[in-house]
Parts: structure tokens; C-alpha cells; sequence
């Protein structure tokens, strides 16, 4: 995969856009991902402040397969951070 040269999350399409290198474009629809992966507030809470406040990360994880991990290793007081 090329170099992201932006991440940014579109609140009109609740998507977490990257832009690449080569003019390829990934969109992440966070909505469809918080309903597979999210069994409660909490969770959807803490994809919800990495979707605003870091969303490169939250596409690394996302695709990287390991979003499951990542919510159930997250303490939640990192919410207040």
C-alpha cells in the first residue's frame, strides 16, 4: 500500500477518508464498523473519541484487523484523556 498523505474523518458521510500517494482512496464507514464490533456505549464511546481525535490511528487499527483487541484492551477512563 502506497503512503497515506491524509486521514481526516467526514462528518457528513461518517466515513474515515485516507488519501494515498498514487490518487487511491479508502473510505472506512465507522457506522457499519461500530455495529459488528461495539457491544455496548462504552465501546461505541471509545471508537467514537478515536474516530475524532486520532483518525489515522483508528484506520491503522481498523485495517490491521485488530479492532476487536484494541477495544477490549482499552481501559475506559482513557475516554477522559
Amino acid at each position: 500500500m502506497e503512503r497515506a498523505i491524509s486521514c481526516e474523518f467526514n462528518l457528513d458521510t461518517a466515513c474515515v477518508e485516507l488519501k494515498f500517494a498514487d490518487g487511491s482512496m479508502i473510505s472506512i464507514d465507522t457506522v457499519a464498523v461500530e455495529n459488528e464490533v461495539a457491544d455496548n456505549m462504552y465501546q461505541r464511546s471509545e471508537l467514537d473519541w478515536l474516530i475524532y481525535n486520532q483518525p489515522l490511528e483508528y484506520a491503522n487499527v481498523v485495517l490491521s484487523g485488530g479492532l476487536e483487541k484494541y477495544i477490549h484492551g482499552t481501559p475506559q477512563h482513557r475516554l477522559t484523556d
